[in-house]
């Protein structure tokens, strides 16, 4: 295998962990027990991440559709991420990590929220890697909350509807500040998009696994890094424009 480290990019990796349920239910266990299980591939995946260069990594770790889930399937998700940011906030301080957040966030239980925004100011100055996660997270609900702010602002005077262009929505995401996805990678071995980053994939390169997510790590990582740089991105250009 070449030396991915050599090559340029990707910046921006996101991810779509799926496959904790069926890992736990074939291994004979509570769903509860493959959450907990996909903890660890986030740990190797962060720290492959930032040993091949890569900038910014975005989870979709829990989606507006998940809220339709159990309750208890639900609380116990939340205490699983209450505790990953308390045990591992060390380390995101130690390699100067900085923690974000997209996603409707004000929905999120109290100790979810204070233990984000704990993390987050802790990390706030770091500026080299990037840890994105997507919690309460749903693209449309997304897209509909930048239409509405948007119609907000033509409404009240402060633009011109004719300045709604595909910038000004971008303007409006909660990825505002962040470069589009490079490459997406789903484990699990569906081949959609499931409410993740509608507008920002739109030039994004898909990377999908069969690999169930706890069972995913740095040498599948780094697959799906060499996948990405054994193609060619055109942007919509002609071949010998791209």
């Amino acid at each position: 295998m070449t030396d991915i480290t050599q090559k340029t990019g990707p910046r921006h990796v996101a991810i779509i962990m799926d496959g904790n349920g069926r890992w736990a239910t074939r291994q004979g266990l509570e769903r509860p027990e493959g959450h907990k299980a996909g903890a660890e591939p986030v740990r190797a995946v962060m720290r492959a991440a930032r040993d091949c260069g890569v900038s910014m990594l975005t989870l979709y770790a829990f989606s507006t559709e998940n809220w339709g889930r159990p309750k208890d399937e639900v609380q116990g998700l939340f205490s699983l991420l209450v505790k990953y940011l308390k045990t591992e906030l060390k380390e995101l301080v130690e390699k100067q990590v900085r923690l974000r957040a997209i996603g409707d966030i004000d929905s999120l239980p109290h100790s979810a929220r204070h233990a984000l925004g704990a993390a987050m100011a802790a990390t706030a100055k770091y500026e080299k890697f990037t840890l994105n996660l997507a919690l309460s997270y749903g693209s449309r609900f997304e897209l509909a909350r930048a239409a509405r702010l948007l119609a907000e602002e033509v409404a009240s005077g402060q633009r011109d509807a004719q300045s709604i262009t595909p910038e000004a929505i971008g303007q409006k995401l909660w990825t505002a500040d962040m470069p589009d996805p490079d490459l997406l990678i789903r484990t699990g071995g569906d081949m959609r998009l499931s409410n993740f980053l509608l507008w920002q994939c739109a030039y994004t390169e898909f990377y999908f696994t069969p690999t169930l997510w706890p069972d995913f790590g740095e040498a599948e990582f780094k697959a799906a890094l060499e996948s990405f740089h054994s193609r060619e991105r055109r942007f919509g250009l002609a071949e010998a424009q791209g």
